[in-house]
């Protein structure tokens, strides 16, 4: 049976998205093309040996702000697919050329990302919908950016929610081989439940307000530890910040990792996983492996991740930007869940095994093409 001949663009290749492009791949007759970087992010890149075609890499130059060029994305309107899916990303000021000869060759392109946060001003809304006009639809992170732009007035059946996902099938391979360690005990020399961020180690992350919380809770006679697993700007700051406190000894800075199985077995024998700034793939990181989240609740200011999140089920959330409400969100989880039971592991990962994996999306992208098929 012939593949269906497509064409993507994307404005990078990050490891953590190699299942779902291997199964693109795999599905159809696809010619991938990826920005070579990112404006500032180090992200782990794809080993492109895994695709059947090697990709072509786009050179990014930056322009003002966030606005950026990919040379040679405009020539791939008049590429022999006549099915795109690209990044849906408005500052790449190529993919609006790109976008505008597409229409006008009557080919079909789907933006894949985050659509609408629900924060933005008058000009960002309006730059946001002229150029969502350009395109055929929209394959969607989450359904809170869907209920955002149909309020907008964008037709529901332009919109497509894919929501997002990690390596899943590492992910099951391990779920039934997860050990119960003691990695925590021997590194702390305590039993106290263990909180865990996984990420870049940013401000927007705001991972000062883990340890404000854990010093609230030591006032109060609660106490906990804390694993930080990652690198970025912030490190040393947060570092100080820990020393200040005096809480050293219960606050473990890992460092970077990318090693699944290490990675799996903090995650799973962590409590809770802790992400005070937007949550993104953190969140789909911590339940794919077990581990119930908390984060804050404004909408507006989250990823589209936080609608895996089912609050008292798979984690909870606070007051934005508030310690105190952080605080109390962790105190109210682990004095209801002092242990983390069989149950609320399983709660955890039936979010994942019913939306955020890859094969949840490809099936919404075959969908979607063998329908674009039909109509052509």
């Amino acid at each position: 049976m012939t593949k269906e001949k497509i064409c993507c663009v994307f404005n990078y290749a990050p490891h953590y998205r190699k299942s779902i492009y291997s199964l693109i791949d795999s599905r159809f007759d696809c010619s991938f093309y990826f920005g070579d970087k990112l404006s500032t992010s180090t992200i782990k890149k794809i080993d492109y040996s895994v695709f059947s075609k090697y990709p072509v890499e786009l050179k990014r130059k930056n322009l003002w702000g966030n606005f950026y060029l990919l040379s040679g994305f405009v020539r791939l309107s008049f590429h022999s697919s006549k099915i795109y899916l690209i990044t849906g990303e408005y500052y790449c000021i190529s993919s609006w050329i790109f976008l505008i000869l597409t229409k006008l060759m009557n080919k079909k392109v789907y933006l894949w990302g985050h659509g609408a946060y629900g924060n933005e001003g008058w000009l960002k809304r309006s730059l946001k919908r002229i150029y969502g006009c350009l395109s055929t639809g929209f394959l969607l992170y989450g359904d809170y950016a869907k209920e955002i732009m149909i309020n907008q007035g964008i037709p529901e059946k332009k919109l497509n929610v894919i929501y997002n996902s990690l390596d899943y099938s590492i992910q099951l391979s391990r779920r039934k081989v997860l050990p119960n360690s003691s990695v925590y005990k021997d590194y702390f020399k305590n039993d106290y439940p263990v909180l865990i961020f996984i990420g870049r180690l940013s401000k927007v992350k705001k991972l000062d307000m883990i340890i404000s919380a854990m010093q609230i809770l030591y006032k109060d006679g609660f106490y906990v530890n804390a694993v930080i697993i990652g690198s970025g700007p912030e490190k040393d700051t947060l570092e100080q910040q820990v020393f200040v406190s005096g809480l050293d000894s219960h606050i473990w800075f890992y460092g970077p990792c990318y090693d699944e199985e290490i990675l799996g077995n903090l995650i799973f024998n962590a409590d809770l996983c802790v992400s005070p700034g937007n949550v993104g793939l953190t969140a789909i990181h911590s339940l794919g492996n077990g581990t119930p989240v908390i984060t804050h609740g404004n909408k507006n200011n989250q990823m589209p991740e936080f609608e895996a999140i089912v609050d008292g089920v798979t984690g909870s959330f606070f007051e934005e930007n508030n310690v105190s409400s952080l605080s109390s969100a962790i105190y109210k989880w682990l004095n209801k869940y002092p242990s983390k039971s069989s149950e609320i592991v399983q709660q955890c990962y039936r979010v994942i095994d019913e939306k955020y994996n890859p094969f949840v999306q490809i099936k919404i992208i075959e969908e979607l093409i063998k329908n674009e098929s039909i109509t052509n």
